[in-house]
């Protein structure tokens, strides 16, 4: 029976990584064919090499003006966010907009075409969507294109019938509305959110080929609140308690255990987002968000918090996110997302014109505190250099570096590798599959954190690879 039962599984992820390659492969040639003739990263070689510059393509992720230009014009369409708008010959010679043309809120350009691609999933309630790293610009990820979880679909709220309950083991139950809430102290923090499940079919063997699929459930955004532990004050906690029930008001009524040592420490239950109200596929009006922890535990659509002195057990908890060992076992409530870094230039199905300079760039985080550093080796890991941090690294928040290269137009691969400021290293895949193994459909699914290989052809092909 538990033959037929990993027969059965296994066969169901198999299917699962099949549709998600061709839901890559969908998005990868929509914007190959937008791409054709991209002036892209301009400037980056050495002055002298403009005759490969024009044949520079981002098959799966890189998207410029040159190309939006003539294509959204032809067909007087505006990608996703933006407003189409003729474009006249010499715009000093032709009055602008008015203020607030758009309708008041505004909207990204349109030449700007970034967007999310979704899992096709047979149930589009159920689903996630991944966000283009290799198009982000500094450290935070635009509202409009973090990325996406659902378990129910995206509930519709109003904010002044919403209400957070909180009970249990406390000395006063209370129930508070959103102006309740607003009324406390709030903090605002710059924190990263990454699904435990990012990079899943990557156990095995290589699957996705762009950093968008490998890696695109990673999302860092400024986040703005009431601490827990406020709340906490106000109702008093009773003598034991020890483990926090979130629940969700969507269709799924999402449910996790937070351990209460978690919830006094850092939690925060959150009502804005990079400056304004938070969207409503990140929680509108209300989420929690536990820095460093699973973003499956950052749930969204708050309605409850109950006190007790254990867990719960609840299907997200048990069945789901655990993490398989070789030995068969699973572990629990492995909550930390560690340290890890991700090169996104060049990366997976992006071509480079030639031998010359290039400036290798990436993310890297940890949800254990600070990165410390980050080294980059061009030749599989046999020789590491230290990278450049771009910008002062915060607690639990992703960091930019980059690493000139200059490449002599013969096959290397590329690799980033993190350390944050407990001293944990990020491992290579070998590293940890000799503990988790590879029992499960992908492996053991969760909590993928190896260094990630991308390997550049002699041709300037990038690829995804295990090295």
């Amino acid at each position: 029976m538990k033959r037929r039962e990993n027969v059965f599984y296994n066969e169901k992820a198999q299917r699962l990584a099949e549709e998600m390659i061709l839901a890559e492969k969908r998005h990868i040639a929509e914007r190959r064919s937008e791409a054709e003739g991209c002036d892209c990263k301009e400037g980056m070689f050495p002055r002298g090499n403009t005759t490969n510059r024009r044949r520079f393509i981002f098959a799966a992720g890189s998207l410029a003006g040159a190309f939006a230009s003539a294509a959204y014009a032809q067909d007087k369409k505006a990608p996703p966010g933006a407003v189409h708008f003729d474009v006249p010959a010499d715009p000093t010679k032709e009055q602008g907009r008015a203020v607030a043309a758009d309708g008041g809120y505004g909207s990204r350009s349109q030449f700007e075409t970034e967007v999310r691609w979704r899992f096709p999933t047979a149930n589009e309630y159920t689903s996630w969507s991944m966000t283009p790293l290799d198009k982000m610009l500094g450290n935070l990820t635009p509202s409009g294109l973090h990325f996406e979880r659902h378990h129910g679909g995206i509930p519709t709220i109003d904010p002044s019938k919403h209400t957070l309950i909180v009970h249990g083991m406390v000395g006063t139950a209370k129930k508070y509305t959103m102006a309740d809430l607003k009324r406390f102290p709030s903090v605002t923090r710059k924190y990263f959110i990454e699904c435990s499940g990012n990079g899943l079919t990557e156990w095995n063997k290589p699957t996705l080929k762009t950093v968008q699929g490998t890696h695109g459930l990673l999302s860092t955004s400024e986040w703005t609140g009431v601490q827990f532990s406020t709340i906490a004050r106000e109702v008093g906690l009773k003598d034991g308690s020890a483990w926090v029930l979130a629940e969700g008001a969507d269709a799924a009524v999402m449910t996790r255990s937070i351990p209460m040592e978690k919830m006094l420490k850092d939690a925060l239950i959150v009502y804005g987002q990079n400056g304004e109200a938070i969207r409503p596929e990140q929680g509108y009006p209300l989420r929690l968000v536990l820095p460093g922890y699973e973003g499956n535990t950052h749930i969204k659509w708050l309605r409850r918090l109950e006190v007790s002195d254990k867990p719960f057990m609840t299907r997200e908890e048990t069945s789901k996110y655990t993490d398989l060992l070789a030995s068969g076992k699973a572990r629990q409530f492995s909550f930390d997302m560690e340290a890890k870094s991700v090169i996104t230039f060049p990366s997976g199905e992006m071509k480079l014109p030639g031998a010359g300079f290039y400036n290798i760039q990436g993310f890297a985080w940890s949800g254990r505190g600070r990165v410390q550093s980050v080294d980059v080796s061009v030749d599989g890991g046999k020789n590491w250099y230290p990278a450049r941090l771009e910008s002062t690294p915060e607690p639990i928040c992703t960091v930019r570096f980059s690493y000139p290269w200059m490449w002599d137009g013969k096959a290397a691969i590329l690799q980033s590798r993190c350390t944050d400021e407990t001293g944990y290293v990020q491992p290579t895949l070998k590293q940890l599959v000799a503990i988790r193994g590879s029992n499960g459909p992908y492996g053991s699914i969760y909590h993928l954190n190896a260094i990630q290989s991308w390997a550049v052809s002699e041709t300037g092909d990038v690829s995804n690879v295990h090295a």
